[in-house]
């Protein structure tokens, strides 16, 4: 298993190796040691491999990433997973904001708390926060699910196209055509899914959660509506 030391190689060299690795073989997984709060570690992965960062990371660790697990153990700054395609990307720590930012699929896991617009402009991706939100969250998103077993600050799901939000706690406040939407079975059972996935299958039910999604009053403009774009 190579260990890549960040006090002694640059950031640069990460992830040039990273982005070495081919289909036709090599190593599947690397440590990083020492990361030190550095901005931009294992972005731009396309390669099945797994990644466990020991330590807190900086500004948007993980972007871009296809098909890698990245594992951070500690905190990490704005834009955890950024522009995800695929893969699984998994904090143990807290997150800043734009956790999950304009991601369009794979797996966000924060097993702490996330800060203010989580989820914004989120295009497929599926997130789960085992610790709490901040507010503006899922603010534009579009697609994909997220989920909160803790509690959602000010404007959750603000300006909201057809992405789903379940959540286990308080919310304090929906954003503009922010409703919350019955839960149906088919819900119920990809809330169980993504729970599973999240290994929290044991932790939490789906029925302890409520929906949230679009009221679809803000897809085209109508006068009456103008006060809330």
């Amino acid at each position: 298993m190579p260990v890549i030391d960040l006090a002694r190689a640059s950031t640069r060299e990460l992830n040039a190796r990273l982005h070495a690795l081919t289909p036709d073989g090599g190593e599947t997984e690397w440590v990083v040691a020492n990361p030190q709060g550095r901005h931009a570690l294992a972005v731009g992965l396309d390669q099945p491999v797994t990644v466990e960062i020991k330590g807190h990371a900086g500004y948007y660790c993980a972007g871009m990433n296809a098909e890698a697990t990245v594992i951070v153990d500690g905190n990490v700054g704005v834009g955890v997973a950024e522009n995800m395609m695929s893969g699984i990307v998994l904090v143990k720590g807290d997150a800043s904001q734009s956790a999950g930012a304009t991601a369009h699929g794979g797996l966000l896991v924060i097993e702490g708390d996330a800060s203010a617009r989580c989820g914004i402009s989120m295009k497929g991706v599926d997130i789960v926060v085992k610790g709490s939100i901040g507010p503006m969250s899922a603010f534009m998103a579009q697609s994909g699910n997220l989920v909160v077993l803790g509690d959602a600050g000010d404007a959750l799901g603000d300006s909201i196209y057809e992405a789903r939000i379940y959540v286990r706690g308080s919310v304090k406040s929906l954003g503009a055509d922010c409703i919350e939407k019955e839960m149906r079975d088919e819900h119920r059972a990809d809330l169980v899914r993504l729970l599973a996935a999240a290994d929290l299958g044991d932790v939490a039910h789906a029925d302890e959660f409520r929906r949230y999604g679009s009221a679809r009053q803000l897809y085209t403009f109508h006068v009456d509506n103008a006060a809330a774009y």
